[in-house]
């Protein structure tokens, strides 16, 4: 496990038990990452500071709704005003909102597996790479999916969403690279979370453990990836 002492790490989505940000917050907070937690849900954030402070870990959070650029700038301020800055970010919050055929895809729909994934990792990576670059640079990870990689069918509007987080993170690679700070995206495949093993508890899926999900974060996020940038790691389990 990478030592993230000293390192000040925001994660987004981490509202509730048994799910993907859950598992990275926890992740960080034993490596020994100071933690800034943000979510839409309040009640299950203020849960989830109990639960590291109860841990002796350090942590703050930011509740509010990331699809918009005023929660994503509350978050980051709540790092620089609580740690003194921020090092790390880490944008879990998104989804699947959307499974059907294509053709029977609402606007209202598509708007909503739009905003939950492309504009939380926009706004959020927009507010924080000036407080990247305060501390001369940090790690930016995003989260895409396999099924960029491999596209499925009835999934056209979290593709859609997915392929841009992809395409957000090898801009803002690009575009910062010289600055110090690297952006990489995770593409999980079938997650084992505690929602996927209720739907899906009968299906022959190759699932993946969070806590190999989590590994792969943190190497990202770590100096021990100091010469990536731009990358989409899938963590799948398979070919």
């Amino acid at each position: 496990m990478p030592d993230l002492h000293g390192k000040v790490a925001l994660i987004t989505g981490v509202g509730r038990v048994g799910q993907i940000g859950h598992a990275v917050a926890k992740g960080f907070a034993e490596a020994g990452a100071t933690l800034v937690l943000a979510d839409v849900n309040a009640v299950g954030l203020a849960d989830r500071v109990r639960e590291f402070k109860a841990g002796g870990h350090r942590v703050a959070s930011s509740a509010g709704d990331l699809t918009t650029p005023a929660a994503a700038r509350a978050a980051v301020a709540v790092a620089r005003q609580q740690f003194g800055g921020l090092d790390i970010v880490v944008n879990v919050a998104g989804g699947l909102v959307n499974y059907g055929p294509a053709l029977e895809l609402t606007p209202e729909q598509l708007e909503k597996e739009l905003a939950v994934n492309v504009k939380t990792t926009f706004y959020v990576s927009q507010a924080a790479v000036p407080a990247l670059l305060e501390r001369g640079g940090g790690a930016i990870v995003n989260f895409a999916s396999v099924a960029v990689l491999k596209p499925q069918s009835q999934m056209a509007s979290y593709i859609a969403a997915k392929s841009a987080v992809a395409g957000l993170t090898r801009a803002f690679a690009r575009e910062f690279r010289d600055q110090g700070v690297r952006v990489n995206a995770v593409a999980p495949g079938t997650m084992k979370t505690a929602d996927n093993l209720a739907q899906m508890k009968d299906a022959k899926v190759r699932w993946v453990e969070l806590d190999q999900l989590v590994t792969a974060v943190l190497f990202l996020a770590s100096d021990d990836a100091q010469a990536v940038t731009g990358e989409i790691l899938p963590v799948a389990g398979d070919v």
